[in-house]
């Protein structure tokens, strides 16, 4: 396994050892003591699944406290760009984003602490997203960012007029409006 940092520090990009054969694959995609070792030590609590189809974009979607979230993303099956922005208002890293392709081909997973908030665009016909968080979701806590806030000038690899989202996902303010940790 390789865990490389990205332009935020604290986000980290991890590269994990597939075994391939005849057969098909294995790989570790959770190993407690392997990720803490790499400055990954959550306490995962709850396991998440969705599937997409091509076009989708969620998020920016994060949790106020007491229910911020930690996630450890990847892609089962098909190809998306992830983004994590920086939302801790004392962050020297504030309103930046990383932003990654994952695939089930890749195998790539992306580490987001607390204190970011998260989003994905499917790029394949469909994707299969699954991601581990360390706190429960509260439906009450939640918010999110517009995903194309002048402000982030995040870099998404499709057509935005024709990007199929929620209309939670479209009627969320600018970073400089939302209610932050």
């Amino acid at each position: 396994m390789q865990i490389i940092s990205s332009d935020i520090p604290d986000v980290k990009i991890v590269v994990p050892e597939v075994f391939g054969d005849n057969r098909g694959y294995f790989f570790e995609s959770w190993n407690r003591d392997r990720y803490s070792g790499n400055m990954i030590d959550c306490q995962w609590i709850q396991d998440n699944e969705s599937k997409s189809v091509k076009g989708v974009l969620r998020g920016l979607h994060y949790q106020l406290p007491p229910y911020t979230q930690a996630k450890l993303v990847r892609v089962i099956y098909g190809r998306v760009v992830d983004v994590a922005v920086d939302i801790r208002k004392d962050s020297p890293t504030f309103g930046k984003y990383v932003a990654v392709e994952l695939s089930g081909e890749n195998k790539y997973q992306l580490f987001i602490p607390r204190g970011f908030a998260h989003g994905f665009a499917v790029l394949s016909d469909e994707a299969v997203f699954a991601y581990k968080c360390d706190n429960t979701y509260m439906p009450s806590h939640e918010r999110g960012i517009a995903f194309n806030d002048p402000a982030l000038n995040i870099n998404w690899p499709l057509d935005l007029k024709k990007c199929i989202m929620s209309a939670r996902d479209l009627a969320n303010p600018p970073l400089a409006e939302a209610e932050l940790l």
